[in-house]
Formats: structure tokens, sequence, C-alpha cells
């Protein structure tokens, strides 16, 4: 799996999970404090829809695999900012009526969260098993060039060994040439049968 896409992941999971926080607290304040809470939350919005965005570049550029499991999961992530996003509509559209906020409370707006803080760590969890996933790739990926280095140097041992090997073939099949003794009889055997004397 791809760093930079873990690298947004990790911020998209560590925003989200502070902007579920602010939404709460933000649903308490009233004026003023109500106001500057909801803009952080919006500014921290756009940083999260900006990082949405980048894991979704960063995973359509990868192998298809590993794309087709990193888009499943930012739809899981899309899914949760729209959550995020709703919650905030909730939280400016509701004025200092504590009736109206109770209402929406108990029309389920606490399973709604509740479901968000699951998806959160159902996605963590997803999380912790796709990096794993991507350690033991990166081990067999390891050992495979180990492998493959041992191969090198076994073919090039190989070689060396044939060069000797030829050397000494072509040293006896001289020596035989110029041996008074042998003559013509070690011309034949080197003509006809090169290997005879390996």
């Amino acid at each position: 799996m791809s760093e930079v896409f873990e690298g947004y992941e990790r911020q998209y999971c560590e925003l989200s999970a502070n902007l579920s926080r602010k939404c709460t607290s933000a649903g308490i304040l009233e004026g003023e404090q109500k106001k500057q809470k909801v803009s952080e939350i919006k500014a921290g919005l756009e940083d999260a829809e900006a990082l949405i965005r980048k894991m979704d570049l960063e995973a359509r550029s990868l192998q298809p695999s590993v794309k087709a499991m990193l888009l499943a999961k930012l739809r899981e992530y899309k899914s949760d900012l729209n959550n995020l996003k709703n919650e905030v509509k909730r939280i400016t559209s509701t004025n200092a009526n504590q009736a109206a906020r109770d209402e929406l409370l108990e029309s389920g707006m606490a399973d709604t969260l509740m479901a968000s803080a699951d998806q959160r760590s159902r996605l963590l969890m997803s999380t912790e098993r796709i990096n794993q996933s991507s350690e033991r790739i990166k081990e067999s990926r390891r050992t495979m060039l180990e492998t493959e280095e041992l191969g090198v140097s076994i073919l090039q041992d190989l070689h060396q060994q044939r060069q000797s090997l030829l050397h000494a073939h072509n040293t006896v099949c001289t020596f035989l040439m110029f041996d008074s003794i042998y003559g013509s009889l070690a011309l034949f055997f080197c003509a006809f049968f090169p290997y005879f004397f390996f």
C-alpha cells in the first residue's frame, strides 16, 4: 500500500475524530462561542475534504488490486465526512430553543453519532489490517530480492567455473597436440571428441 495514502489516512482519521468532538461541544454552546466553534469546524471540514481529494488521487494512481481496496475505504471516509457535514448543518440550523435540540437528539441524532463512532472504529481496524498486509507484502518483496541476488551470484560462479573448465580443456588439447608421443592421435581426439579429455 502507498505510504502517501497511509499518511493522508492517518491525518484524516485524527481530524475526523477531532471534528466529531468539536461538533459535540458546539451543540451545547450558545452565542458567540458557538459561532467561533462552528467556524473552526467548517475550516476543519475543508481540510478533511482536501485530504479525501488527495487520498482519491493517490488511490487512483496505484495498481488495480490495491486501488480497489483503497477506493472502498475512501467511500467510507466520504460517508463519515457527510455525517460530519450533516451534524454541522444541524448545529447551525438549530436555535437556542432547548426543546428543539432535545427533539433532534431523541429522533436519532444520538444513534447517528454512535454509528459514526462505530464506523470510525471499523475504519481504524480495517486500516490496521491493511497495514499488516502491507508489511507482509514488503517482507515478501524483500525475500524475493534476496533470492534474486543469490541466483545472480550462483550464475556468476557457474560462469567462472565454465571458463575454468574451457581453459583446462584447451590446455590439455594444446599439450596433447605438441606431445611427440601422441602426435596425430591427440589431434584426432581433440578434433572429433573435444570433450573426451574433460
